[in-house]
């Protein structure tokens, strides 16, 4: 994925809120997606696959952490942050324990540190995304590796000593033995 393709979904009861956060991504050309309640954005982000949910934490009918835990299950892969206007240790505990938040953002932001975090965020995402095609292309090599190692089990045992190869003092193929054999 390139930063380009990134789809951010923005969270927020406050309209202004909402408008200040367009204006600060619009230019970083990601997909913004904007929902005014937990529920719209729950309705909106079906059928999507954001890469980032950003929500305020304090929003009528549903706080951040409850929509965020639900946004996990249904979009494991998004990487969830809250911004919100309320420090109190026990939210923000709440938020990286039940929702695995992946940060947790005062109001107000800092530009630069809010743009530096969803990039930072995006950064950390792709990487996570290759070390699971990494860790898949092992388990296939692994596999591959495992059925060689039951046909050349299988050869040396219908044909004994096939499969070893003397070699000389310099790495090369000794036929020595081969032909002392004839």
């Amino acid at each position: 994925m390139t930063d380009a393709a990134a789809i951010i979904a923005l969270v927020d009861d406050e309209p202004y809120i909402l408008a200040a956060l367009q204006r600060l991504l619009r230019p970083t050309g990601w997909t913004l997606m904007c929902f005014e309640s937990p529920q719209a954005a729950l309705a909106g982000l079906d059928g999507h696959s954001p890469n980032i949910i950003l929500s305020d934490y304090r929003m009528p009918g549903m706080d951040g952490v409850t929509f965020l835990d639900r946004c996990r299950q249904a979009h494991p892969d998004a990487l969830r942050m809250i911004l919100s206007g309320q420090a109190e240790l026990s939210a923000v505990l709440k938020a990286i324990n039940t929702s695995q938040v992946y940060r947790f953002i005062l109001k107000p932001w800092s530009d630069q540190e809010l743009l530096d975090t969803l990039r930072n965020a995006l950064e950390h995402q792709g990487l996570q995304q290759e070390n699971r095609e990494l860790a898949e292309t092992v388990r296939q090599q692994n596999q591959q590796l495992a059925a060689q190692e039951k046909a050349l089990a299988r050869l040396e045992q219908d044909s004994p000593g096939i499969t070893r190869v003397e070699r000389d003092e310099n790495g090369f193929i000794d036929f020595s033995g081969l032909l002392d054999q004839e």
